[in-house]
């Protein structure tokens, strides 16, 4: 029977980096799986999570709580298929746990999926932007969470740690709380027992992926690169995609980065020097070079505010290589 924890978060929380982490982590002697899923169309975290030793299936473009169907079935069938020993799923960070722990939990699953603990990344200096507190995605996934994993220490000042204590005491929760950074947890608390919990039904929908969407863009007709675009209550995506013989210059590129300011950034792109990964938010940017070669470079990024898509690519464009 495959373990299966629901790692959930806002935007921005650490997602990614702890599903590296624990993937790094994983024993020697167990098969893993990941369900991944995204607000933009591109679909980067199965390129950032490639090369970790875990089978990744990836369903962009949406997020899981709101499809309630085939894909996230045929994503969830096609892992268990395997019989991995754990499988961890992490939906958008705009996504609602609700749906999901629903479909987990259905009769079709009992003989196949034990489902532990929900594993909700709450990084404490989001509780000082009142946009994300007011958010009903915010407050849910902290409210289905059975362990919550207060991230990024290494990022926090006093104010920051405050907010943290001030938000425990007033929401008193019940569930064990973890400090981290860099994404690092022990092992044992995925297998914490998952609680029961009534929760709100989402009042949001997103467009529905086609059905046969558990796979990422892709580039047809030998087209060179090519942009997608998603959007939803008051958070928009853009995201690029280049064939495998693009490179880019990677300062130029890490310069642009930098400069977009925007609340959420991920890529994995080819340059002169290896495979660049891009992980980062508005706050703090991380990247690093690796010799594993995706088959082509695909960037993101998510932002709040309006935004001028077309002045961020000429300038993306700008970095590649001649």
């Amino acid at each position: 029977m495959t373990r299966v924890n629901l790692i959930t978060g806002f935007l921005g929380s650490g997602k990614t980096t702890l599903l590296c982490h624990l993937l790094a982590a994983r024993p020697q002697n167990e098969t893993w799986a990941v369900l991944v899923n995204e607000f933009g169309e591109v679909g980067i975290d199965g390129a950032l999570l490639a090369d970790r030793g875990a089978t990744v299936k990836e369903i962009p473009g949406g997020c899981l709580c709101c499809v309630n169907g085939l894909p996230m079935q045929v994503g969830l069938n096609l892992l268990l298929k395997n019989k991995p020993d754990r499988l961890l799923i992490e939906p958008t960070g705009l996504g609602h746990p609700r749906q999901i722990l629903k479909m987990l939990q259905a009769p079709a699953y009992q003989d196949w999926l034990q489902l532990n603990a929900t594993l909700t990344l709450l990084d404490p200096r989001q509780l000082a932007d009142p946009r994300i507190t007011a958010n009903e995605n915010f407050r849910d996934q902290l409210a289905a969470a059975d362990v919550i994993i207060a991230s990024k220490r290494d990022c926090w000042n006093r104010q920051d740690r405050q907010r943290l204590t001030d938000w425990l005491q007033q929401s008193q929760p019940t569930r064990p709380v973890a400090e981290t950074e860099f994404g690092r947890i022990p092992l044992h608390l995925l297998d914490a027992p998952h609680q029961p919990r009534e929760l709100p039904l989402p009042h949001h929908h997103h467009p529905a992926v086609p059905a046969s969407g558990v796979a990422a863009l892709r580039l047809e007709g030998g087209a060179r690169w090519r942009r997608s675009l998603n959007q939803t209550r008051g958070y928009s995506a853009c995201g690029w995609l280049f064939d495998g013989d693009t490179r880019f210059d990677s300062a130029a590129l890490l310069a642009w980065a930098q400069q977009a300011q925007v609340d959420r950034i991920k890529g994995v792109m080819h340059t002169a020097e290896g495979t660049m990964r891009i992980n980062g938010e508005a706050k703090a940017l991380h990247s690093e070079t690796s010799a594993v070669s995706p088959p082509d470079s695909r960037i993101e990024i998510i932002h709040s505010h309006q935004t001028d898509w077309n002045r961020l690519q000429s300038a993306l464009l700008k970095c590649r290589l001649r």
